[in-house]
């Protein structure tokens, strides 16, 4: 297979969005008109005849019309997180991505680490970054010189252009059973938020670490999750040191696994957002009519049980395959496009709802992810879980503008799951990479404004200009 990367035209073709193509091009040839002989125009038609364009009513349909395009024909999906991993060689550039990211409307970006590159392509967009520092940090950074010493570098240097607004420390550590990782994670974690607060950076730089599912005990009913036993003297110290500083709870949820491990057992419908039957927690009597807000209300439970019921949970990772091995069911285009498409659609449209167990939050959510990435470890599926290939184009299509919303009616999942199993509960642990991976988040895009003033300079031009062809 040729691992070369395309020429820049070639990438630029598919990263821009179709309304930054041909017609697009026309918008900004008449804003910078409107910009530039505004003034002029001003300066050598009377005000009379100025008050006589404004008034024209063939000017204001022609105005309402325009604005309409404008305003609607640019309206995208809201509040997505996107995953950018890096683990490929054939990648385009991070200024190449920069439009592809916000062609799928996303308002947030998780980063594995703090490429400089990426940080300085993303400045100046209002795209809220989050960092990483990978497992192998942990020790080095149990110490606060150490640390200060990297948010110098890594963080500080980009900072306010680029809005860094969170540090994840270590990916799924307390699953990976190494003790000497769990005992550095809290240590790594403090010293950060140490470091932040000696160079002034605390109140607009959060500290957390991510999570598999698998640290659940528990998750079916969603009422009842709790965290393994074993886990607990770990993670109630972690809890704490997060509902001081106030950063969220990181959980990476996969439904997908559940459905490749049991495809006979766990509904398609009920994993992929479709209309179906759906799931009544018994001792709540709330209704689910999908497994991923089933697992974030476990997760919920769970950290009420512990005491911490006011504490943010963010989906730092979720995604399903496009592509996958024999023994991986589900892994196929079209299902992968009816979940993302499917979930993108269902945060756009739930600013704010969340979950049944908490419908007032909102939903916060990073897709998994960006690129199919060809050099990670693992299966087949490993290395196909992007929206986009390596040159722009699409894995598959999303459907955004035909997809229909998720529905519900009474009972289509069996509810026999008392444990960390998959009908409804936690999904298996997903495999992970050395450098981690993670999930989508509700925010307002910073582009809308930018389109709506592009709206407001049309209305202007429009009526000059209709005004001076009368006239």
């Amino acid at each position: 297979m040729d691992m070369t990367l395309p020429n820049r035209h070639s990438v630029m073709k598919h990263l821009i969005p179709n309304v930054l193509r041909p017609p697009f091009r026309v918008s900004i040839f008449l804003i910078y008109f409107l910009t530039n002989l505004f003034p002029l125009i001003l300066f050598y038609f009377p005000m009379k005849k100025i008050n006589t364009i404004f008034r024209s009513s063939y000017c204001w349909m022609l105005v309402i019309f325009i604005t309409g395009q404008v305003e609607f024909g640019w309206t995208n999906v809201a509040a997505i997180g996107i995953n950018y991993g890096q683990i490929a060689n054939n990648l385009p550039s991070p200024d190449e991505v920069v439009p592809l990211v916000k062609s799928i409307g996303a308002t947030k970006v998780k980063l594995y680490d703090a490429d400089p590159r990426v940080l300085r392509s993303f400045a100046n967009t209002g795209v809220e970054i989050m960092v990483g520092l990978g497992n192998e940090y942990m020790s080095k950074m149990q110490d606060p010189k150490q640390a200060q010493a990297w948010i110098k570098s890594n963080v500080q240097p980009y900072l306010p252009a680029t809005k860094i607004t969170c540090i994840f420390v270590g990916n799924e550590v307390l699953t990976f059973n190494d003790t000497s990782l769990t005992d550095n994670l809290l240590p790594a974690m403090q010293s950060v938020h140490t470091a932040l607060q000696n160079l002034g950076l605390d109140k607009q730089v959060t500290v957390t670490t991510t999570h598999s599912l698998a640290v659940l005990e528990k998750s079916y009913p969603p009422s009842a999750g709790a965290f393994r036993p074993d886990l607990e003297p770990c993670l109630s110290p972690i809890l704490s040191f997060q509902s001081k500083t106030g950063s969220p709870f990181l959980i990476n949820a996969y439904p997908y696994f559940a459905y490749k491990d049991n495809p006979k057992q766990v509904p398609l419908e009920f994993v992929l957002f479709q209309p179906n039957q759906g799931v009544v927690d018994s001792s709540t009597g709330l209704h689910y009519d999908n497994m991923l807000f089933m697992q974030i209300d476990a997760v919920y439970s769970a950290l009420a049980s512990l005491g911490y019921n006011k504490l943010p949970v963010h989906i730092s990772e979720t995604g399903w395959p496009s592509k996958g091995d024999q023994d991986e069911a589900g892994a196929t285009p079209e299902n992968a496009k009816k979940y993302n498409g499917n979930l993108i659609k269902l945060v756009a449209q739930s600013t704010k709802k969340g979950t049944p167990m908490r419908p007032n939050s909102d939903l916060n959510i990073y897709v998994f992810a960006l690129f199919n990435e060809n050099m990670k470890p693992g299966p087949t599926s490993e290395r196909n879980y992007g929206l986009f290939k390596p040159d722009g184009t699409p894995a598959y299509s999303l459907g955004l503008a035909t997809t229909a919303s998720p529905s519900s009616s009474s009972d289509g999942v069996s509810g026999n799951s008392s444990n960390s199993g998959v009908n409804g509960g936690a999904p298996p642990l997903p495999p992970s990479s050395s450098t981690g991976y993670l999930s989508i988040s509700s925010a307002t895009s910073p582009d809308q404004e930018r389109y709506r003033f592009l709206g407001a300079s049309l209305w202007s031009l429009v009526v000059l200009v209709t005004g001076v062809l009368k006239f």
